[in-house]
């Protein structure tokens, strides 16, 4: 990390922290010796992909549905924002309450609800090949700029194929970080969707699947029935809020 990398770090945290105690962007950026708000703004969206005011928010105004449903591959937890998936995961165990719990940590002044009615859709069209949506379906999820371009990468993946660590790593022009993009690709906030089970290891192994092994080959079982390597149905598109 160079020392210019370090200052940035540090700026943005201290940001946080004044930001957390109510102050206005302006304040922060005086605290922190920025010359205008908009160095303020380079800092957090080089860093956080988010804006300084999002992040002030933490999720005021926003609206969470969210469900278990039953999919081929067990069952799912799913959240919903106005503009898209944040969050979908397959369940192990009854976890359900920990994804909850991840919601309130990242957006502790939304509205969270159980909406089964208004979720059903969406999964029935990731899953059950039969239901379309009149539009793509969209995500609303926030990383760092590493996770993203590396799960925007994910999302470039053709269906029906697979790919290594190693070529993500160079298609996001880091040829040398397989490792960081292996811990990027685990950190996938929205399984099956962002494809990260397309992902396998440089010797052809499946093994490092986030949601399991035996899910990965189940995944990639039925997507080969259908002609497909996730097994969605075909009118499915993504638009990307990432």
């Amino acid at each position: 990390m160079t020392p210019k990398r370090f200052l940035q770090i540090l700026t943005v945290e201290r940001a946080k922290q004044l930001l957390f105690e109510s102050k206005s962007l302006l304040d922060v950026s005086d605290s922190l010796g920025l010359s205008s708000g908009s160095r303020l703004y380079d800092h957090f969206v080089c860093l956080e992909a988010v804006t300084p005011g999002e992040y002030k928010k933490r999720g005021a105004g926003i609206t969470i549905d969210y469900a278990v449903h039953t999919t081929p591959f067990g069952n799912v937890f799913i959240a919903v924002t106005q503009k898209g998936i944040c969050k979908l995961a397959f369940l192990s165990q009854n976890d359900i309450e920990a994804y909850i719990d991840e919601l309130y940590k990242k957006w502790p002044y939304a509205i969270m609800r159980e909406n089964y009615e208004s979720t059903f859709e969406i999964i029935e069209s990731m899953f059950g090949g039969e239901m379309k949506l009149d539009r793509p379906l969209s995500l609303h999820v926030s990383g760092t700029n590493f996770q993203l371009s590396v799960w925007k990468a994910l999302l470039e993946i053709p269906p029906g194929t697979v790919t290594s660590y190693t070529q993500v790593a160079s298609e996001i022009g880091r040829p040398r970080a397989a490792r960081a993009v292996g811990t990027a690709i685990g950190a996938n906030p929205v399984a099956f969707i962002i494809p990260c089970h397309r992902v396998i290891q440089q010797n052809g192994k499946l093994g490092g699947y986030h949601w399991g092994e035996t899910r990965m080959h189940a995944i990639h079982a039925r997507g080969s029935q259908r002609g497909m390597s996730n097994g969605c149905s075909e009118a499915v598109r993504v638009r990307s809020y990432i």
